[in-house]
């Protein structure tokens, strides 16, 4: 068998009774014809079991190792295994003189799970997820930008999480994107000429960014909304409709279909730069899921661009 351990094999002529021994996992017995069915069945001596438990059951270590029996052959379960009261009818086989219920068998170590430590791993993503919402507080998205420090911050905990992505393969599980999700945050920016010609200083502000995942019409709408101080008339939304296609078990392809700016009165204000806003907010390329789970997503497109968002309760979007 490929996968013995040799250090593990049981030497059977090292124990005082050549031949036997107990199993302390499971409390079965492994006899051997030269000793009777009496000896057999006498319980071990606390040297002998110390012996035995020394040799077949080392110290555990953290790794909670265990012991698994693996046989040469097919036979019949071990608790099955008992010898027959006249020897002298047992058959025997190709091994020699002994019975059909004794084969070679060989101890080896495999890795126990471990229960606690899917919820150690839980507890480590729920943390890091954590630390990302308060790294994120009071940057508006970083839309408008921030310091360089609070961006590598940001992005080592991203990666952090991309590392332990708990839906490796997205595509093929597409619920799990299913639905609406809030962004807080992206590198996407509007810095500089840009946020002045679209009047996002002081005039007109950012508020929410919303994504809409319809996964039976392969479709997504993307709805940034704007107010403006004291002008109601002038607060809207910038919606982006497009449809996608899986193109790996991580990757979708994006295409572009449609926008609309409501109400008209925001369209006026956008109307003279509104292919600078579009080609800002446009999605179409790829996109790389990188991080999903029921809470928060993570992805990176072909623009270099990483986004985050929170999945949220549509019905409070009313």
């Amino acid at each position: 068998m490929k996968n013995v351990d040799l250090q593990n094999q049981v030497q059977l002529k090292d124990l005082p009774r050549e031949f036997y021994f107990k199993f302390r996992l499971g409390r079965e017995f492994l006899p051997n014809n030269s000793l009777s069915p009496r000896e057999i069945e006498q319980p071990l001596s606390p040297h002998e079991d110390s012996m035995v438990t020394n040799l077949v059951q080392p110290p555990m270590t953290d790794s909670h190792v265990s012991l698994l029996i693996c046989r040469t052959m097919n036979a019949m379960k071990l608790q099955n295994f008992v010898p027959a009261r006249n020897h002298s009818r047992i058959n025997t086989s190709r091994f020699g003189e002994r019975p059909l219920w004794f084969r070679p068998f060989t101890i080896i170590k495999v890795a126990e799970h471990n229960s606690g430590s899917g919820l150690i791993e839980l507890e480590t993503l729920a943390q890091k997820k954590r630390e990302l919402y308060q790294a994120v507080e009071g940057i508006n998205r970083g839309i408008f930008g921030m310091p360089s420090a609070k961006k590598s911050e940001i992005e080592s905990l991203v990666q952090q999480l991309e590392s332990q992505n708990p839906t490796p393969y997205p595509t093929q599980e597409l619920e799990t994107v299913a639905g609406s999700w809030r962004l807080v945050y992206s590198t996407i920016s509007i810095l500089g000429s840009k946020r002045t010609k679209l009047g996002l200083r002081d005039f007109i502000s950012l508020d929410e960014f919303f994504q809409t995942i319809d996964i039976s019409k392969s479709k997504a709408v993307n709805m940034i909304k704007f107010s403006a101080r004291g002008l109601s008339l002038l607060s809207g939304q910038l919606s982006i409709e497009a449809s996608f296609k899986i193109a790996s078990t991580t990757r979708v392809d994006i295409n572009f279909e449609n926008s609309t700016i409501t109400p008209d009165q925001l369209m006026n204000v956008f109307r003279k730069n509104y292919d600078l806003l579009l080609n800002i907010f446009n999605p179409e390329g790829w996109l790389e899921i990188t991080y999903v789970d029921d809470s928060m997503r993570i992805g990176r497109d072909d623009k270099s661009n990483i986004f985050v968002l929170e999945r949220f309760d549509d019905s409070n979007n009313s």
